[in-house]
């Protein structure tokens, strides 16, 4: 097997593909990382997501370095990774950047049930709170791809 770093341009590829992946933040030295669904917004070089209120939210807030892994694997020998390190940036509908919730309703909406898993209903009957959008400022991005040698 064979692994190659991928380039910026490869990296990008993969983002534009993907909609779900492994969001990292950390709070008082403890890490955390949780499965979200994203959109890439290729133009303003960022992800947007969306969640309800709590451990994820509430430590990104505190913290806002995050890192977001993206993997393809079609088995052992052949695989792809890609790290996203940014900078989380909550998106309020009367904040300045209301051009920016805009966007990221406008990405959502290309999506049935975009709002899921983030606003099903928790098995316990428990209510969710409100809803927060926010986005990930791409800082930069690395990867890799593993190939069986010949």
């Amino acid at each position: 097997m064979r692994i190659h770093e991928m380039t910026a341009a490869e990296c990008d590829q993969v983002l534009a593909g993907a909609d779900f992946g492994r969001l990292a933040c950390a709070r008082h030295d403890q890490p955390y990382i949780v499965p979200v669904h994203f959109y890439y917004d290729e133009q303003e070089r960022c992800l947007y997501s969306f969640a309800t209120l709590g451990r994820k939210i509430e430590w990104m807030r505190e913290n806002p370095k995050v890192c977001l892994a993206i993997d393809e694997i079609a088995d052992r020998f052949h695989w792809t990774t890609v790290l996203v390190f940014g900078r989380y940036e909550e998106v309020r509908e009367a904040d300045d950047i209301s051009q920016a919730h805009r966007r990221a309703l406008q990405l959502f909406r290309q999506r049935p049930e975009w709002w899921l898993p983030a606003a099903a209903k928790v098995a316990g009957g428990e209510e969710h709170h409100s809803p927060v959008v926010y986005r990930i400022h791409i800082d930069r991005l690395s990867g890799r791809r593993a190939g069986k040698s010949i």
